[in-house]
């Protein structure tokens, strides 16, 4: 099962993510292009970290998904939390991490073209 750790690993090898704490020493936030598109809540028990998602797959996920839910403290047509208890495999919660990280970059590419 995914850490806190493996999580930041895999979360940094993705190209231009930065890492802060910019709402405080509990939640560890990356940005891809200074855009937030995981935020890793470090003092949750399970772990849990929050992700953006495309609106066409956000509630069939949280449907599918017991540990998915509505982003805490984020847009929740926009966002997941996730809760890492081991009802998802490694792979598909990497998966919803790079989708994230897509989608912002993408997004964040068009906004710095403008």
């Amino acid at each position: 099962m995914l850490n806190a750790e493996t999580i930041r690993d895999y979360c940094l090898q993705k190209e231009n993510v930065t890492e802060g704490f910019p709402f405080g020493e509990t939640v560890l936030v990356f940005k891809v292009n200074d855009k937030m598109f995981c935020l890793l809540a470090l003092d949750e028990t399970p772990l849990t970290f929050n992700v953006k998602c495309d609106a066409e797959k956000i509630e069939d996920l949280r449907a599918e998904y017991s540990s998915v839910l509505p982003g805490y403290h984020m847009n929740k047509k926009h966002w997941n939390t996730v809760v890492v208890d081991g009802s998802i495999s490694n792979k598909m919660l990497q998966t919803f991490i790079d989708w994230s990280y897509n989608l912002v970059a993408k997004k964040s590419k068009k906004i710095s073209k403008k």
